[in-house]
């Protein structure tokens, strides 16, 4: 890993290391309160600080390696950050620290928290850039010389971590300047070992965390395993390494919620196997295969860090393992599980050695020399705390808080067979362990060590009984996940909330088992979305060699003709075509205009993350191609006209190929059947059409024709007209004018086709029933104006005929798509019901969204919405709760590649009407008190559905669901989901260490709405709906009696949903 790792690299919730940028803070509360501990510590356990009056702790530059250092721990416990390159200087009444001016600058936060904690003062020391910092560090040396002294020393006692060796020339200089001070030097290693053994809560949350992302990985790992071993794969030992750090990396490919930037390895991951083992975690992993023949063993071993605290697990797996392999095995597993049986607060760390020694004694006295001389070490920020080593010498005491990872295993076994593949073996097993005041808790207990999930048998006579084996624990397992809804007595009588409430948990159980229906037979459901690529053969600058222009100057030459860039190589000019250059940037040695001048041009290259193989590289894979050309000049004016050059060219050359892509995409349609003798067409005069064609010039109205298989719009303009095909129409629409402007006919189409210049999938043709803008005059405005009178009515009148014009069309093209030729099509006008449509924000202003029988659809403002029902995975209602006057509507489609359609501030007042029309057309939602992130959510189901799947599906959602397993969320392993999501509120009440994006609702509040369904009487909303009920059913005074008959049914019809059992099913899908 090239990471900048001193072992504590990665700062705490994903910032950058300190020293990097000021754009950091640190947590003043906790900087309080370690210091106090660190001084109290200090002062009263003085004989592990080595009795020393001044604490120096000098912390080395960064390095690519993964290793641990005090320095940089006691960095990430103080400050939750590692500040490389730093010397820090701890005295009675004083704090210094000496750096680079970022660096020091980081710590001038920290002056009135540590004044108002300690009385202490912190001095800071900038280091100049040019300067070696020798005067700075005098200064710090001098205020050393004037501490006071411990009692029975002639000398000012200064301690430091004596195993950590200076590097750099910053520190060197420090330590040769400590030496020769005349100060007496301590170690105050076993100080700072017994400072970070006791956990706290927040540290030992990142512990778990860290350890629940070894568990999944592990799991993934262990099914890689059986994958490969079931279809004899050949896989080599470093591809498993690299595949699981992978995973350790990118949290969301083993479903987990966790920030990658908080996550990074504690060492690479060690896959051994084929008799050459090493149990030390500073093993690697070789470039051999997998062996997994009869009486093997392979030794899998995990360890992540999460916010820098570390994690462990190992396990080893038997193929078809003889007596002595299983006997083994079935002792060191007794003995692992005795050492953390004795991790006891109050007992010595050495207790759990002998235990562990004590049972090998007892079972198997032959395999005591090969049992390695420790059950393990603490962990933490460091992947092995000193002092806390497990072996049979040490007395430190066991403490509450403590984290230990337990490993134990036997090293250079003999199997008795006389291959080399299989004659050695060895056995490891290792648990991350958190010590309670009962009894400790096993952070990875979660992966089984039981002997009949780690041996396998893949002989014939066992076969059938293993394969059964696995399935029963496989089944065993997944239906503690299966959450079963229970539902009351048919006979009691149930409310509208509870019918819909248990119609939605229907929904949910369907709605899962379809989307895992789906993402089983779709794989990942991920895509590559980028266009194919121009292949290599497409891009010829010229023809042959007699096409070049005649040798000249040898400089930087571009031919604009042949779209080609000539470089000078090796005494001749070589073309390259423009569209196989990537970059191409100009930079001057200094700024003096005389100086030289580079040009660098860098190259696409087949093969690449970003620039995959076409058809051509493939048959070519042995090529070599030219990743990139420097070229140094002194002449920067031509440089500059080359670069200039360069770039616009390449600009023309893409912007005609995009265009080009494109134009391509397009899906060729069937050609326009005009009527002509067999009947006249149908057709709609004086129609404007949305998008506009583009061109200059006033715009003018066309006519709508229905044709035998399709429409044309058309204009007195020749080059305006457009034609839509019957069989390319997904969804149609008739809105007549009500409270809107317009009357209007909308066609979603299939596939997208041109309107003038532009690419639409929606196409629209409409009439303003009224002028949008009228001429107020100066004079008062009176509603008894005869005038007035005579003008709205006019309006009216206009708008009914215009209405009955279109409807009469709609009419007409419905009969002709009844058809038997289009029966296949299922074609039909669909009309948006207003009395449930509500206010909202789809993209950028505010819109009237109006569902449909078959979609929801926002008609008026562009861009259009138009959703299909069928095509809606689940809804979430998001910022629902108390308090809040509006609310948000995410919806999530069934292809996830697909983006979320967020519709925001939804007036509450809207709520409920839309939960009941989401619940009558079978649609799942769910409801969230906040926003989510859906593209990592999306991002995770797709890289892995089937984690997706075993974690219950769509149910992390499940607002109630969170409710109810909060209050076992600390207890239960099974239910602990780790996440990097923080709720927003700071209230010290909540509590929940739940991982769900979604914050579970208050028993408060739960409890009110049960009070509110009691209730008797009818409350504000009720009466206000009423209210407009009646309005509506009144209608104008000018409507026909018709008209309001008809309304006044429909508004009977939708205002109230019939119950659940009677509810009409939405229409599929017609296509």
């Amino acid at each position: 890993m090239a990471d900048n790792r001193n072992g504590n690299s990665k700062p705490a919730k994903g910032k950058t290391n300190a020293g990097a940028g000021n754009s950091y803070s640190i947590d003043l509360k906790t900087f309080s309160q370690r210091l106090k501990a660190l001084y109290s510590h200090w002062n009263t356990n003085s004989d592990l600080w080595s009795s020393c009056d001044v604490i120096a702790i000098a912390t080395p530059p960064q390095s690519d390696e993964i290793r641990y250092l005090k320095s940089s721990a006691l960095h990430m416990w103080l400050v939750g950050y590692d500040v490389p390159d730093t010397i820090m200087v701890f005295m009675k009444n004083q704090i210094h620290f000496l750096g680079s001016q970022k660096k020091v600058s980081f710590f001038q936060d920290v002056k009135k928290s540590a004044k108002e904690a300690l009385g202490v003062d912190v001095v800071t020391h900038v280091k100049a850039r040019s300067d070696d910092g020798s005067a700075l560090m005098d200064a710090i040396l001098g205020v050393i010389h004037a501490q006071p002294k411990t009692d029975g020393h002639d000398t000012v006692v200064v301690g430091r971590i004596a195993r950590e060796e200076p590097e750099g020339n910053f520190l060197k200089l420090w330590f040769e300047k400590l030496k020769s001070a005349n100060f007496q030097l301590g170690d105050v290693t076993n100080g700072l070992s017994d400072l970070f053994a006791v956990k706290e809560n927040e540290e030992l949350d990142n512990v778990r965390k860290a350890a629940f992302l070894n568990t999944r990985v592990m799991e993934k790992m262990v099914a890689k395993l059986e994958k490969v071993i079931d279809e004899e794969k050949k896989v080599t030992h470093s591809s498993l390494m690299d595949e699981t750090e992978k995973a350790i990396m990118e949290p969301s490919k083993v479903g987990l919620k966790l920030n990658s930037q908080n996550v990074d390895i504690c060492y690479p991951p060690i896959f051994q196997s084929g008799g050459k083992f090493d149990l030390r975690p500073g093993a690697a992993s070789n470039d051999e295969f997998l062996y997994y023949d009869s009486a093997s063993v392979i030794i899998c071993a995990i360890g992540s860090r999460y916010h820098n605290y570390c994690s462990n697990v190992a396990r080893t797996f038997l193929i078809d393992a003889n007596p002595l392999q299983s006997k083994a095995y079935e002792v060191l597993l007794k003995a692992h599980a005795a050492a953390i049986s004795e991790l006891k607060p109050g007992k010595e760390a050495s207790a759990a050695y002998l235990a562990a020694l004590s049972v090998v004694e007892k079972d198997a006295p032959e395999l005591l020399s090969n049992l390695t001389k420790s059950a393990g070490t603490g962990i933490g920020l460091e992947f092995r705390e000193s002092g806390l080593n497990l072996n049979a010498k040490n007395d430190r005491v066991v403490k509450v808080g403590m984290v230990f990872n337990v490993s134990l295993g036997f090293h250079n076994l003999q199997s008795g067979i006389n291959n080399l593949k299989n004659q050695n073996f060895s056995l490891l097993l290792a648990d991350t362990v958190v010590i309670n005041n009962d009894k400790p808790d096993v952070l990875t207990v979660k992966i089984s060590k039981a002997v009949k999930d780690v041996a396998y048998s893949f002989k014939e006579d066992d076969l059938e009984d293993e394969k059964t084996e696995k399935v029963k624990g496989r089944a065993s397992g997944t239906e503690a996940l299966i959450s079963k809804t229970t539902l009351r007595s048919d006979n009691s009588e149930k409310s509208k909330e509870e019918q819909r409430r248990h119609h939605q948990a229907e929904l949910a159980r369907q709605k899962n088992e379809e989307t895992a229906r789906r993402l089983a037979g779709d794989g990942s459901g991920s895509g590559n979305n980028r266009s194919t690529a121009k292949s290599s053969t497409d891009l010829v600058a010229y023809k042959n060699v007699n096409d070049l222009s005649p040798k000249r100057e040898l400089m930087i030459q571009v031919d604009q003709n042949n779209e080609a860039v000539l470089l000078p190589i090796y005494g001749s000019m070589v073309p390259f075509h423009v569209a196989t250059i990537r970059t191409v940037g100009m930079q001057s040695e200094s700024a003096n205009t005389n100086s030289a001048s580079y040009i660098r041009i860098i190259f696409t290259v087949p093969g690449t993350p970003f620039n995959p193989h076409d058809a051509n590289s493939l048959k070519n894979l042995g090529s070599i191609y030219l990743k990139e050309v420097t070229f140094r000049s002194k002449d920067s004016r031509h440089m500059t006209e080359v670069v200039q050059l360069i770039k616009n060219l390449r600009k023309r050359v893409l912007s005609r190929e995009n265009e080009r892509a494109e134009r391509a995409t397009l899906v060729t349609q069937e050609k326009l059947q005009l009527a002509g003798n067999k009947f006249k067409p149908l057709r709609l005069n004086d129609l404007w059409i949305r998008p506009v064609f583009g061109g200059r010039g006033r715009k003018i109205p066309g006519t709508l024709e229905a044709h035998a298989n399709g429409f044309r719009y058309s204009t007195t303009r020749q080059d305006e007209r457009v034609d839509v095909m019957y069989a390319n129409i997904k969804h149609a629409f008739f809105q007549p004018a009500e409270n809107e402007m317009i009357t209007l006919l909308h066609f979603h189409l299939h596939n997208h086709i041109m309107v003038g210049n532009k690419k639409t999938k929606d196409v629209q043709f409409y009439v303003e029933v009224m002028d949008v803008v009228q001429t107020l005059g100066s004079g008062k405005r009176s509603a008894y104006d005869p005038d007035e009178i005579e003008e709205e009515q006019r309006e009216r009148d206009r708008k009914n005929k215009v209405n009955r014009e279109f409807h009469s069309f709609v009419d007409r093209v419905q009969d002709l798509w009844q058809q038997p030729q289009f029966n296949g099509l299922e074609l039909e006008f669909d009309q948006p019901m207003r009395e449930l449509g509500f206010h909202g924000v789809p993209y950028k202003s505010s819109a009237f969204i109006v569902p449909s029988s078959n979609c929801l659809v926002e008609l008026i403002e562009t861009p259009f919405l138009v959703v299909t029902l069928s095509e809606i995975e689940i809804v979430n209602l998001e910022r629902v709760g108390l308090g809040q006057k509006n609310f948000d509507l995410a919806i999530v489609f069934k292809d996830f590649k697909r983006d979320v359609l967020r519709i925001d501030s939804i007036p509450s007042t809207s709520l409920d009407g839309l939960k009941e029309w989401l619940d009558t057309t079978d649609i799942k939602y769910y409801e969230s008190r906040m926003n989510l992130s859906w593209k990592p959510i999306l991002k995770t189901i797709t890289e892995d559905p089937q984690s997706f799947i075993d974690n219950g599906g769509w149910e992390f959602l499940n607002l109630e669901a969170s409710d109810s397993d909060s209050d076992q969320s600390q207890e239960s392993d099974k239910g602990y989901e780790p996440s990097d999501v923080e709720s927003e509120s700071e209230s010290e009440d909540d509590s929940s260490d739940s991982a769900s994006l979604v914050e579970s609702e208050d028993d408060d509040e739960e409890d009110s709405e049960e009070m509110s369904e009691d209730e008797e009487g009818k409350t504000w909303e009720e009466l206000e709906r009423e209210a407009s009920n009646a309005d509506r059913e009144k209608g104008n005074e000018s409507d026909s009696e018709e008209d309001r008959k008809r309304r006044k049914m429909k508004a009977i019809g939708k205002a109230r949903a019939p119950p659940a059992g009677s509810i009409p099913k939405r229409s599929k899908l017609r296509r």
